[in-house]
Formats: C-alpha cells, structure tokens, sequence
C-alpha cells in the first residue's frame, strides 16, 4: 500500500521527469508516465514466489559459431544476449515503452534533451565479480558503435556524439540533436566488461566466454550443436525489483537441429522442454499423441497484442529485375493467400495489411487530416493512386479470383515491356523473368511451390534454394539474392530502428536490415518525423503515412501473422497467472516460467 504523501511525491516525479526537467528518476516512459512507482515490489506478470532451480532444456533451429551476438559476420549462440547481459535499465511488457532502473540506480534527461546521464547501482557486479563503471559503459557504447561492431548499432544510435565518464559510477551521453526517445534506447546499451574485450580488435572476439553481468554465465558448450548456461550464484539482482521472479531456472541448455521434421520428433522423444511453434501445419497435425492426451505435454494459445509487424517475400531491388514496380506488383497478384490459408495454413491466419500490422500505427483507409497534411508537400513524387484508392493486398476468392489477378498481372507486365518468347517473359534486351527465392527454413518449400506454379501461368519462372541458416544470413548481409523471406518486427513505439529499415542511409551497408534497398527521397523524409516526432500523435502520424508510402511501393509480397502465441511445453513447467501485453514468447517464458519443485 503507497501512503498518500508517497504516492503525491511519485506524481511530482513523474510530471517532471515525463516532461524531461533535469533531474534524477528511477523510471522513465516514452510521453506517459510510467505505470510502477518507486520501490515497486515486482512486475505484474511474474510469480514472485516462484520457485529456482532445475534445468530447462530448449532447441534452436541451425547451427552456431561464436559467443559474441555484437558481430556482423557468423552466427552467436542462441541467447546468449538476455542471459549473459544487461542493459541500464529494464523494460516493461505490459507498457508501449517504460524503462526502469537496473544497471543504473536512476536516469536523467537533460532539460534541453541534449544529454542523459545515468547514476549506476553501487551493488553492479559483473559475472567475475569485479564492479560495473562508467567506464565499461563507455567503453560498450564506443566498442559497438565502431566498425567492428554490427552496423545496426550505428544507425541505432547515430545521434549519440559520444559518452563521457562523470566519475566512477556516473556516465553522460551527449547528443547530436533532440530526439524523442533517445534518452531510452541509450538506457538499452548492452553493457559488457572491458576485460572480455582486452586488447583483442571487437571483430575477433569470437569464442571468448562472455562476461557480462546477467543471472547467467557461459557454461559447457559444443560449437554449433549445444550450448550451456549456469546460473551465476552471486548474481547481483537475484533480489532487485527488476528481478524479482525472473530467470528461475539453474540451467538453460540449448540443442540445435538442422530439420525442423527431426526438431518436432524429438520434442514429442522428450529431448527437451518447450517449444514456440511457428509452422501451421505442424500445429493442427502433428502435435498430438499420448503424452499430449495425458496431459505430460500440454499444448496452449496464449494471446498477445504485439504490433506484427511485416513479414513477406521481400523483392531485392538493387536486381534490375525488380526495379520496375509494375513487376514486382504482378508478382504479388500470383499469390493467393486465401488458397494457402485454406489448404496449407488451416484457416489459422490472418493476412498482414500493414508495415505495422495489429496495432494503431497501420493506415487505413485515405489519408486525411493531419496525415494528407504531411504528405501533400511529396505528392508530385508519390503515386496518385496513394491519394485515392486504399492499398490491400491482392484477394483471390475461387478459381475466379486468382484467374482476375493472373489476368491483370499479364496487364502489368505487358505494359512493363514484358512478352511471352520460348514460353518464358522476356524484355526487349532478351532478359528472361526468372528469379530464386532463398530459404532458410524447409517448410516454406511447400509455401513456395504452389505460388512458383502461379507465376508460371503469367510465363514468371521462379525456384527456390533451401541453405543452412549461417549461409542465408551471409546471403542476406551481403545481398545476394533476388527474392527471400523477410520480416519488419515492429514495437508499440516504433522509432531509430525504422533508419536501419527502410533510411537509403542503410541500403548499401552490408548487414543492415534494409534488405529491400529502398532508396527513397520521401521515405526517408518520413523516417526522420517519425523519428524525431516530439509526442504521441505526430508518431502515429508519421507513422501511417510512412506504411502508406511503403505499401504502394509494392516492396514486398505480405506474408501472414496470428494474434497468439503458439507453445507446447512439459507439464513439469509453470508460468504466472497474468500474461505480459506485449512479448515474445520464448524470451517471455526464459524470464518469468519455473520448474515445478
């Protein structure tokens, strides 16, 4: 219970650090206060009492080459990053976007908004036991926003000038300009050891046991097979409130398969304890038998209310194949998802309509409003269709449906100067349209083959390449592909993020996740007020005429998404009575589940 002068006290904290006064708060929210006082006792969706020890054994689908999840090149163990490190503050998973303090004690926005500084917990302690310093806060931050770090991190944080060392326990961030919430995605730095590091360049860190200052250390592994976490038994949070109820188990193990047929038969083999099922298929057929019927394997829906982003088959359009939109767009009216849904996905789907599917941040009908008012200075660069038909996905209801889509896709590609030569489309210059779709995964053959057939209906020769995962993400860093299977993950408060998506900034740097190559004057135009959008209402805004402007683009072909989380797991594990609002379910069920004593 929160006496009335606390709770008076909290409210005053709240308004000035909402309002971004320069001074010191223990929790920050992105133009909302923050749901939890000060001192709270735990997060809502954790069991405080629940019980630590046992071992919960997990699988990941691939292979492995390294500890160090910071790199561009190669493939880090599978969770090694929210086991082994921390961050400055934590977030919460039922608010759009609240951090609160961990690594740091308490946090404090300049009242220009041109720096943050960060008072760290006296009790920090990495894995080795040595204390958490300004100095290793900077020296994370510098070290991943080198160039031997992962390029997303540059664009993440490209606004940050630089970290400056107060004193021992004190680190000031100074930016380049306001930017809404860059305040809290610094608070998000992954916070390493320098003694992890040495005197060794970044990129070659590979192999070298972590030392980071989360609930687990790096136990026994085997490159690209298993992997071993330990609980670290003097973990410096076990009893902080960001902690309480958290990481319940004393071993994480992780086995890695290179099937996902051979993965699913040894999950129901007993091998180990949990799985996040994505594959449709595999969830109406195939998890059923005994132990399911006795109730030892329990099988469960879990709601969720994430934003679902985008996913699809993405057109790589530095290709001159796919320069030409009316190309891409006829593509995409030879897949007929409702077909699929139907007979390959059980009427388990819905179909993606936006860059930020499920949430109030997908446009919707014409825009209007402040949103036509953001973008009528771009309209002689934009199509006119934008301004009076609302884009959807091509339906195809029936043979008849699919036959009207082919039909206007012929249209398409015969005004693109396509013509129908040797059974096959070809242009003026003699270039066949053919393509590959590169895979990762074997179950989107089954996907693939019946939209290849469509296409070949229109003279459109498409196949597919099935790789290992640590090759189709080279592929995919490197740009060597025509066609593949992408996706935009998107939070409730979408922001820096989107320059590594969709920002021509990002279309040529290796490893940046756009994937597409967009090179777009107006979008990046909207990128920057989504970005830099100074409240709520101006973000949604940018925001539906950003999806707008990259739907009409016809970048991709928009796959699927479900409003619920798919898991079977043991009955030996449990989890709390209250679910998150906003969570991913494995990195959910790491933080919050328990093994029953």
């Amino acid at each position: 219970m929160i006496s009335k002068r606390r709770l008076i006290v909290w409210i005053w904290l709240l308004f000035f650090g909402w309002q971004g006064q320069a001074m010191a708060v223990s929790a920050m929210g992105l133009g909302y206060p923050p749901k939890y006082p000060p001192n709270f006792s735990h997060f809502d969706y954790v069991n405080p009492a629940a019980p630590k020890g046992g071992e919960l054994v997990l699988s990941e689908f691939g292979n492995y080459d390294g500890l160090n999840p910071f790199l561009l090149k190669g493939v880090s163990a599978s969770r090694v990053t929210e086991l082994v490190f921390e961050t400055l503050m934590e977030q919460s998973l039922d608010e759009p976007f609240s951090l609160y303090a961990h690594l740091a004690e308490d946090i404090q926005l300049a009242a220009d908004k041109l720096s943050v500084t960060f008072r760290l917990n006296a009790k920090a302690r990495f894995s080795d036991g040595t204390p958490v310093t300004a100095d290793d806060v900077k020296f994370s931050f510098d070290t991943l926003k080198s160039e031997h770090a992962h390029p997303m991190y540059r664009f993440m944080w490209n606004d940050i000038k630089r970290a400056v060392v107060v004193d021992k326990r004190t680190v000031r961030f100074e930016f380049a300009r306001v930017n809404p919430e860059l305040h809290l995605i610094t608070a998000q730095i992954p916070i390493f050891s320098r003694k992890w590091v040495g005197n060794k360049p970044f990129d070659k860190v590979i192999t070298e046991l972590p030392i980071g200052s989360g609930p687990y250390v790096v136990g026994k592994y085997d490159l690209g097979k298993n992997i071993s976490y330990k609980r670290n038994p003097a973990y410096w949070a076990k009893d902080l409130n960001t902690r309480r109820g958290m990481f319940n188990f004393e071993r994480v193990v992780i086995k890695y398969y290179g099937d996902d047929t051979v993965q699913l038969e040894a999950f129901k083999a007993g091998e180990f304890d949990f799985m996040f099922v994505l594959n449709s298929k595999q969830w109406a057929r195939d998890y059923v038998g005994p132990k399911f019927d006795s109730g030892a394997i329990k099988r469960e829906e879990l709601a969720q209310r994430n934003n679902a982003g985008m996913q699809g088959f993405v057109f790589n359009i530095r290709r001159p194949l796919f320069k030409d939109k009316r190309v891409r767009q006829a593509i995409s009216l030879a897949f007929d998802f409702e077909w699929s849904n139907k007979n390959l996905f059980y009427n388990q789907y819905a179909r993606i309509h936006s860059y930020f599917s499920n949430s109030e941040l997908a446009s919707s009908g014409l825009p209007k409003g402040a949103e036509l008012a953001l973008l009528e200075p771009y309209r002689a660069q934009l199509p006119p269709e934008l301004f009076t038909s609302e884009w959807k996905p091509p339906v195809a209801n029936g043979p008849d449906g699919l036959r009207d889509n082919l039909r206007k896709a012929k249209e398409l590609l015969t005004s693109a100067g396509w013509k129908i030569k040797e059974g096959v489309l070809q242009n003026e210059q003699g270039q066949k349209l053919e393509f590959e779709i590169l895979l990762a995964q074997k179950a989107f053959g089954r996907i693939v083959e019946p939209f290849a057939q469509n296409l070949a209906k229109v003279g459109i020769k498409a196949g597919y390449r099935l790789v290992d995962v640590a090759l189709y993400q080279r592929r995919l860093d490197t740009r060597d592909f025509d066609m593949t299977v992408s996706s935009f993950p998107q939070s409730q408060s979408p922001g820096n993020e989107q320059i590594n998506y969709f920002h021509s900034s990002a279309a040529d740097q290796e490893g940046s996740n756009n994937v597409i190559g967009i090179k777009d004057a107006v979008v990046d135009a909207l990128v920057d007020k989504l970005v830099y959008a100074p409240d709520r209402a101006q973000l949604v805004t940018a925001t539906h005429a950003l999806d707008r402007v990259l739907l009409h683009g016809e970048y991709m072909v928009p796959n699927w998404y479900t409003p619920i989380h798919r898991v079977v797991y043991k009955s030996s594990l449990a989890y709390p009575n209250k679910l998150p609002l906003y969570y991913s379910a494995e990195p959910w069920m790491l933080r919050t589940w328990w093994k029953k004593q």
